[in-house]
């Protein structure tokens, strides 16, 4: 097959099982990357399994400082109409370009990508790793928010321009969305809340896991618990702060945060909240993956408590390196970690995640039987290669339903700048 995918990504989770899925996809099909100059390239770097890697330049426009802050929305919605055009012009260079199919993955500010609106003549696929939450469900309150303040929420109420803001960037999500020929996510609880938000059905469409890259090394444990992903309030960072405040505290390990991202407000945060509770916390960013692995395997128990995490790699990381894990039982989560098996689901309790974790730390035969189960798990049921069979098999659906006449024509492509 002759396949466009199609991203604007920063670095993370997201990018990660993107590049994934094209190594693998490359090796059998034509793949030709579509992105904008906005993106992190060298984060899980896609170039290497490309034919053609096209940049379309693309900058959001400078924000504003204080006191003229709030006229920041308007700038956010020129970037929005900006995008929209870009993304119609790219739409039509894949339409000439004869592809089978297009792949798109989310756009850091539109959240789903506009290009789907205009594509014609290409079937498309959408991968929605989550849905735009940031206007679907409440964010975590935060002392640091803007909004903490009650003059700031009755200058909200007054002011219209986060509402038009809002207002556009919703109608845009929605309509994109819908216009995908295919939606396929990360699991069920994400269909779930794609079929609630849209009113369209999405098909799963699990992840995978490097199990040569993520296994288990011959490094001796250290006294730490580990949770991976990006410094930010939905992530449950917090929570793990105050669980580890009810473990006792003369034999309770250091916790480890490792984030290629880390907001600066959420890191003073949870340094602060640490240190009132007396907890000994590495803030760690910029982790390579070698590193990684590495701190996976060093790790006693990784405890993972994101706030309705659509998925959920972390666990599936954890576990192809052999280690146990003490996850909370919501969103994804429960559909990757197996209960008493490759470590324990809890509730959002401290005290119940505390003991669960404890209960790993002082049991290294229960944590090394649930580690061995947890590999064993990821052999059978989360590899890549998996994965992209499931990707290759709505690819070959998508293309078989929209029955494309065959007068289509191919032109050469189109060269746009490349990064270097």
């Amino acid at each position: 097959m002759r396949i466009a995918l199609y991203h604007n990504l920063i670095s993370g989770g997201a990018k990660r099982t993107l590049t994934e899925a094209a190594r693998r996809l490359a090796t059998r099909h034509h793949l030709d990357i579509y992105t904008l100059s906005s993106a992190d390239h060298d984060f899980s770097d896609l170039r290497p399994y490309a034919v053609n890697h096209h940049v379309f330049p693309f900058r959001p426009l400078p924000l504003l400082r204080s006191p003229w802050g709030r006229l920041n929305q308007i700038i956010r919605i020129a970037d929005l109409i900006r995008l929209d055009r870009l993304n119609r012009r790219i739409a039509r260079h894949i339409d000439r370009n004869g592809y089978d199919a297009v792949v798109a993955h989310p756009c850091q500010f539109e959240k789903c990508p506009s290009l789907l609106r205009y594509l014609r003549r290409t079937p498309s696929i959408y991968y929605c790793h989550e849905p735009l939450r940031l206007l679907y469900e409440p964010m975590p309150a935060r002392p640091y928010d803007d909004n903490a303040s009650s003059r700031r929420r009755f200058l909200n109420q007054l002011d219209p321009l986060p509402i038009l803001y809002r207002r556009v960037l919703g109608r845009n999500d929605q309509r994109n969305t819908r216009s995908a020929d295919r939606v396929l996510v990360n699991s069920k609880f994400t269909a779930e809340a794609v079929s609630h938000i849209y009113r369209i059905p999405a098909q799963v469409s699990y992840h995978g896991v490097d199990v040569e890259q993520f296994k288990p090394l011959p490094v001796e444990k250290r006294h730490i618990v580990l949770s991976v992903g990006s410094l930010t309030p939905l992530k449950g960072f917090d929570f793990l702060v105050q669980a580890m405040a009810q473990y006792p505290a003369t034999q309770r390990p250091t916790l480890v945060f490792a984030s290629n991202f880390q907001n600066p407000p959420e890191r003073a945060y949870l340094e602060n909240l640490a240190r009132n509770l007396g907890i000994a916390i590495e803030l760690l960013g910029n982790v390579s993956d070698q590193d990684l692995v590495r701190l996976y395997n060093q790790a006693k128990v990784v405890a993972y408590a994101p706030v309705r995490e659509p998925f959920g790699l972390v666990p599936l990381e954890a576990m192809a390196c052999a280690t146990p894990v003490v996850a909370i039982r919501e969103g994804g989560i429960p559909e990757t970690v197996i209960e008493g098996q490759t470590g324990f689901l809890v509730g959002r309790d401290p005290a119940s995640f505390a003991r669960a974790i404890q209960r790993l730390v002082d049991d290294p035969f229960l944590a090394r039987r649930y580690g061995d189960s947890g590999r064993q798990h990821v052999l059978n049921c989360w590899t890549w290669d998996q994965a992209v069979e499931r990707v290759e098999g709505s690819l070959k659906q998508v293309i078989a339903s929209q029955r494309l006449p065959s007068a289509r024509t191919s032109s050469e492509v189109i060269p746009e700048q490349p990064l270097t």
